[in-house]
């Protein structure tokens, strides 16, 4: 097995849903430019309120990837 290394990018994802699918977002995008994605930490959840009801969801999230030697 050899060693490997990786790089942390930090992403903010949103939704008008749920955190959930904020996640899903940001993951799912930055898997669409970056080969070896392998894990994910939400660092922080925040929202925006709007005439009193939830307006959307934001989440930012540290992601690792794996470099190509």
């Amino acid at each position: 097995m050899s060693d490997h290394v990786y790089k942390k990018v930090e992403l903010v994802g949103s939704s008008s849903t749920s955190i959930d699918d904020a996640i899903h977002n940001a993951v799912g995008t930055a898997c669409e430019t970056l080969d070896h994605v392998n894990w994910f930490e939400v660092s922080e959840v925040r929202g925006a309120v709007e005439n009193g009801e939830i307006d959307y969801f934001q989440v930012v999230l540290k992601l690792g990837f794996r470099l190509d030697r």
